[in-house]
């Protein structure tokens, strides 16, 4: 066949090779080459693009859910597999940083640059209520595809100079560096499994069934709460590692309940 990169290619029915296996190769080629962006096709719509039976398209889709390149649920078809994010607990850490290890290319829509306040955050970061805040709220992209809903707020006396920041393609902390000098080095945070709402879901381009991990962070300088960050990132997307023992032990809180060293 003839076209784009991303069309589909002839099968060899004179070939030894199976059909279901040039069916499997020729998808692996268009996925490489960037097709199946909005949706990966269904079973009929591949078996009349190749002219060949569902039976056929079936064992390929088999043969790459069995290699982790789609998954597929009943009622709803296959997807493609996305790499998940994975993320150690215990330090600071940037999504920037941990989404570029991956390999996989991280970019940001800024979608709020202002000054505000917000007296809640402003007691989180033991300062007056009524202090003026640099906001900052970026959708975070993972190979174009949204990632989390971050929104940052750090004291304006502190923040000022990210209101000329460039956020699209680095870090927060990369841009306090560079603009302030300051590096963070400490900090705790909340990790809670929540349900999304509609204008959330719609941004982060999920269905209703898929969780959210809320993360709501104090950043710190040495001891000193400078930056508060609620964050809403895809389940489907990120996971979060531990290891231990460690210099403070592994901690688990359940429910107002808090345990050290726990198995």
């Amino acid at each position: 066949m003839s076209g784009s990169a991303t069309t589909p290619r002839e099968l060899d029915r004179a070939s030894a090779t199976p059909l279901w296996a040039q069916l499997e190769e020729d998808l692996q080629r268009r996925l490489a080459d960037g097709a199946f962006e909005m949706a990966f096709p269904g079973e009929h719509e591949l078996a009349g693009e190749y002219g060949v039976s569902r039976h056929t398209v079936r064992e390929a889709l088999r043969r790459m859910r069995a290699s982790g390149v789609v998954d597929s649920t009943r009622g709803r078809g296959s997807s493609i597999r996305h790499a998940a994010i994975e993320q150690p607990l215990g330090a600071l850490y940037s999504l920037f940083r941990s989404v570029e290890a991956t390999g996989v290319e991280q970019r940001s829509k800024v979608r709020v640059l202002e000054v505000r306040r917000n007296p809640a955050v402003s007691e989180a970061l033991g300062i007056d209520p009524d202090s003026e805040l640099v906001f900052l709220e970026r959708l975070r992209l993972a190979d174009g595809e949204p990632l989390a809903l971050d929104r940052s707020f750090l004291p304006r006396s502190v923040g000022e100079p990210l209101l000329a920041g460039v956020f699209e393609h680095t870090s927060l902390y990369g841009e306090l560096a560079r603009l302030t000098g300051i590096r963070l080095n400490g900090g705790r945070e909340a990790i809670t499994a929540v349900v999304a709402d509609s204008p959330t879901r719609r941004l982060l381009g999920i269905k209703s069934d898929v969780a959210v991990l809320a993360v709501t962070r104090i950043g710190c300088l040495d001891g000193r709460p400078l930056e508060f960050r609620e964050s809403l990132i895809r389940g489907d997307r990120f996971s979060l590692s531990a290891e231990w023992p460690g210099t403070a032990g592994y901690r688990v809180d359940v429910a107002g309940m808090k345990g050290s060293n726990g198995g």
